[in-house]
């Protein structure tokens, strides 16, 4: 198995990255930064995780978004 010692998305689940940027950001700065329905229209988590789950680019800004957030603290 190859090593994950340098992958900030290794060991995190899509909720709790989620969880994170809705943290930092809230619903209004996700939408902002990553323009999909799930974080317009009466977003709640458990739409967004269906949604971002089922959709893999959609996932990939997500996750592209939680990894630039990473680097900038």
């Amino acid at each position: 198995m190859a090593e994950q010692v340098n992958n900030p998305l290794h060991g995190k689940t899509l909720q709790m990255i989620l969880e994170h940027l809705l943290e930092h950001y809230r619903w209004e700065g996700l939408a902002y930064h990553i323009k999909i329905n799930c974080f317009i229209e009466d977003p709640s988590i458990k739409s967004s995780l269906t949604f971002l789950r089922k959709t893999p680019w959609a996932r990939k800004k997500v996750e592209d978004l939680y990894v630039r957030l990473l680097n900038k603290d």
